[in-house]
């Protein structure tokens, strides 16, 4: 009788789906017409709730954005349009801080560009967590930031990942226009942002987003290393070139860690090797 294996709690039963395949850890598809009972599913309002916080908390900075936009010399035309086409946080603030620091607008732009590439690899794992129809693909497409994957990609269940990310992505996107709007308008009245605190909101929320994902020592050192190399470096390049420097910190971690634990792999491998002729001296030893 051939044996059962009896899978780990949480993993998840090897049901079969129509490809023929199982499925596995992580979001789960949904069958059509039916709530997924997936063991450990999140209910829908928890999602909901914890998406309009990201959103509601990121939105408001658009104030910060517009303010700042104002200031750098964009009309409020530019700096509208450049939130509801970019709509990349990081990258706008790093296009007008370049701007009002006196920067070419070619340099600025090239900046932000590169900054907001990172979206590009978020793309490609939100795309498999949410498989959406192929109509819906360029629309989803403008809310893959960090804030709609920091949502999504925890969520136990495919219907999860698409409610966080839906909601997270139309409030932020509705928010953050609107305040970006209100904050262009308002920009003498309102005065210094940094007085109002709104210049460190997105950072706030974003580190908040992202410390709970940093689970291994790996991913820690990385981010440790990150930051050094950030601070480090702000004080000799330009603004926006140290934060794109500090991605050196990933392949630089990855790179040691690697070769450590190739060191500790060949050091096993001699040590077993050595073993058999430590058992053949001790038996010539006894004869």
């Amino acid at each position: 009788m051939a044996e059962q294996t009896t899978l780990p709690e949480g993993v998840g039963d090897p049901t079969d789906t129509p490809d023929g395949g199982t499925t596995g850890p992580g979001p789960q598809p949904e069958t059509p017409g039916k709530r997924s009972e997936t063991p450990g599913a999140k209910p829908d309002s928890a999602v909901v709730r914890d998406a309009l916080g990201v959103g509601i908390a990121v939105g408001l900075s658009g104030f910060a954005f517009g303010v700042t936009s104002a200031g750098s010399g964009l009309s409020l035309l530019q700096t509208c349009v450049l939130s509801l086409a970019v709509f990349t946080g990081a990258s706008q603030f790093a296009l007008v801080g370049a701007l009002a620091a006196g920067g070419n607008p070619y340099t600025a732009a090239a900046g932000a560009f590169f900054l907001g590439v990172r979206n590009s690899f978020y793309g490609l794992r939100l795309s498999q967590l949410l498989a959406l129809p192929r109509l819906l693909r360029p629309f989803a497409a403008q809310w893959v930031i960090d804030e709609t994957t920091a949502v999504t990609l925890p969520q136990p269940t495919r219907r999860a990942a698409r409610i966080g990310f839906a909601v997270t992505g139309l409030t932020l996107y509705v928010l953050w226009n609107l305040t970006t709007l209100l904050g262009a308008l308002g920009a003498e009245a309102l005065g210094d942002t940094e007085a109002w605190g709104l210049d460190a909101a997105s950072p706030a929320v974003f580190l908040a987003l992202l410390a709970p994902m940093l689970r291994t020592t790996t991913e820690r050192v990385t981010a440790a290393v990150a930051v050094l190399l950030a601070l480090g470096l702000l004080p000799v390049l330009p603004a926006g070139v140290p934060v794109l420097l500090s991605a050196l910190a990933a392949p630089a971690v990855l790179f040691l860690n690697g070769r450590r634990n190739g060191t500790a792999r060949a050091a096993a491998t001699a040590e077993k090797h050595r073993e058999p002729g430590r058992s053949a001296a001790g038996t010539e030893e006894n004869r």
